[in-house]
């Protein structure tokens, strides 16, 4: 039975706490806390369980959404219409970027966020994580394009850092030419 999540409010101090590492191994309550965020997520871009639910749309949840300052990401995204692929990372760093730098034209939204914010968030346009899942295993992935923009807001999260707080007050929109809108 789905139960939608609590997701905190951008005005909770939670969200603006560095969050710490995890440690091995995961309790069942962590366990099925990251079964939730996938469900909400798939839920959430899926037009029929998005309106039976009432949910925004999203792609990524990070633990101090829920509350919870620990390093856990995940992502659900859609790579084709109906299809997902999860990503679930643990104390996850960015340990290479592209020189290239993309925004999101339409700009980027986050559940914690229930107002709209103008301006395009400067991301790198690949990055490479490395973290380990559910059981303790290292992994790691490539992520371009809006996947790479997904794992870098979502480890801002971790570090009490929300998407706005990377738009330029005094420039809050790139033009085509100073950056690759996607």
């Amino acid at each position: 039975m789905f139960k939608k999540l609590e997701i905190l409010d951008e005005k909770d101090k939670h969200l603006r706490k560095k969050s710490e590492d995890v440690i091995f191994p995961l309790s069942n309550d962590e366990k099925k806390l990251i079964q939730r965020m996938i469900d909400h997520l798939t839920y959430s871009q899926i037009e029929e369980y998005e309106k039976k639910y009432d949910l925004r749309p999203g792609m990524g949840l990070a633990f101090p959404q829920v509350g919870i300052n620990k390093k856990v990401i995940v992502i659900v995204h859609e790579y084709e219409d109906g299809k997902f692929d999860n990503y679930v990372f643990i104390n996850p760093k960015i340990v290479s970027y592209s020189e290239e730098m993309i925004a999101a034209e339409a700009g980027e939204g986050c559940l914690s966020v229930n107002r709209e914010v103008e301006g395009h968030v400067p991301r790198y346009a690949r990055v490479t994580v490395e973290g380990y899942d559910e059981d303790g295993n290292k992994i790691k992935v490539r992520a371009r394009e809006d996947l790479a923009i997904a794992f870098q807001h979502e480890i801002d999260h971790l570090n009490g850092i929300l998407f706005y707080d990377r738009i330029n007050k005094n420039k809050p929109f790139f033009t085509e030419n100073e950056i690759r809108l996607i």
